[in-house]
């Protein structure tokens, strides 16, 4: 098994404002700062496959400015391989607008921008990408019909799908039914079909199960919950990928998912200058 993990996905800016409490409807309060680092569930998902030791290839689409050209650098920085992340002329790259409390929960406004004209045909052009990985990651932060188009090239090569079936929406049966794995929160677990092949279920604190198999995470001092769905998944991916057994790559997802509380933004670290 070549251990390859592609993503396809979505890429933003994460625009963080730290609060003491939520704000209600029709409430101001203070934020304490304003910080901007990668973010965007595909590429958070493919860096922590990377970091869990995979091979990761991303596709997806940026803007053509000078956030967008910094975020693919910073992905190469992983190890990423970015020859199909596209730079957009006339859509500025996405941004998702975050708001951390002092417990570290989040509420967020995602701005798709460049996310948003990823198409079909794009999908297809990297399809080699595609039809020669392991394991191909998929969310829904980019169009359906680009994920649709990403999943019927995978089936056809017989490459393992995992569909983050985040944002919640209404899927296609053709979608789940290609997916070998579905990875779902709780709350997201409501809106899926009983066609589903596999589920995984996110319990956030409390770890997460997949079939029987439950795994409960390391005790850890959380500063920010940004992001530790998809270091869950993008684990999970590569560990899969490399063929580790079902059980194990599940306890490796939740103790990174863990991790990735303890600090600030989805992604460690910030873009470069």
């Amino acid at each position: 098994m070549n251990g390859i993990v592609t993503v396809v996905g979505s890429l933003n800016l994460d625009r963080t404002i730290r609060v003491a409490t939520h704000p209600k409807p029709g409430e101001t309060v203070l934020g304490s700062g304003l910080t901007e680092r990668p973010g965007g569930k595909g590429a958070n998902q493919a860096v922590a496959a990377a970091r869990a030791g995979a091979p990761v290839r991303m596709i997806g689409r940026v803007g053509d400015d000078p956030a967008g050209r910094r975020y693919r650098d910073a992905l190469r920085h992983h190890d990423i391989d970015t020859s199909a992340v596209l730079l957009t002329p006339g859509h500025p790259t996405g941004t998702a607008h975050i708001t951390v409390d002092d417990h570290g929960e989040n509420t967020i406004t995602v701005v798709p921008g460049a996310n948003a004209a990823l198409t079909p045909h794009d999908v297809t052009q990297a399809a080699a990408a595609i039809r020669t990985a392991a394991v191909l990651l998929l969310q829904l932060e980019t169009p359906l019909p680009a994920v649709l188009q990403a999943a019927h090239l995978a089936a056809e090569a017989g490459v393992r799908i995992i569909l983050n079936a985040s944002p919640a929406t209404t899927l296609p049966d053709e979608l789940i039914q290609a997916a070998d794995l579905l990875i779902v929160n709780e709350h997201e677990s409501r809106f899926l079909p009983t066609t589903a092949r596999s589920v995984c279920v996110t319990l956030g604190a409390r770890g997460a199960q997949w079939g029987e198999d439950i795994s409960r995470p390391p005790r850890v001092e959380a500063i920010d919950t940004t992001g530790a769905g998809d270091s869950f998944a993008g684990t999970l991916a590569a560990h899969l990928a490399a063929g580790t057994p079902a059980p194990d790559a599940l306890q490796a997802a939740v103790r990174a998912a863990a991790t990735a509380t303890t600090w600030p933004g989805a992604q460690e670290g910030e873009l470069p200058p």
